[in-house]
């Protein structure tokens, strides 16, 4: 029994590096295909699902120092993906928003892999697609709190 339950879970881990290595590869190409480094077209994909942000808000969910948000965000805007505007509620405040007709370009480029991954999902149940969401944000959050111990410095690992 536990010979299986450790090949299956080889398998998953053996997956999951999979997955990750072939959304690195398609967010690089996808980001250059616009100009853009994967961190920007990462950090323009947090920007479009949350909403504005400030920099320490984008830093945190980047993962990335605040210092190097100041100069992604620099380059977005010279880019024309982005730009900083003053927060609505707290004037001494900057939040980082895009810039929408710029990042609509990003969208045609994504239809085909969702339309993919929608047939994908046809395959399986409400129930184990419960399941699969279930896995992956765990997954993500747990990924987020080791790349924190990362960053963090030598030994916090």
């Amino acid at each position: 029994m536990q010979d299986t339950r450790t090949a299956l879970l080889d398998r998953l881990f053996a997956a999951g590096r999979e997955v990750s290595a072939a959304a690195v590869v398609f967010h690089t190409a996808l980001a250059e295909l616009r100009g853009l480094s994967p961190t920007e077209a990462k950090a323009l994909d947090l920007l479009d699902r949350y909403g504005p942000l400030t920099a320490r808000e984008l830093s945190r969910r980047s993962g990335l120092a605040p210092a190097s948000v100041t100069g992604l965000v620099d380059r977005l805007e010279r880019k024309r993906f982005a730009r900083r505007v003053r927060h609505p509620r707290d004037g001494r405040s900057v939040l980082i928003q895009t810039v929408e007709n710029q990042v609509a370009e990003l969208t045609p480029l994504y239809a085909e892999w969702c339309r993919s991954l929608r047939e994908l999902s046809e395959t399986f149940t409400d129930a184990e697609l419960d399941t699969i969401i279930d896995f992956l944000t765990e997954a993500a959050e747990r990924q987020r709190a080791a790349t924190e111990k990362l960053a963090s410095g030598p030994g916090s690992a």
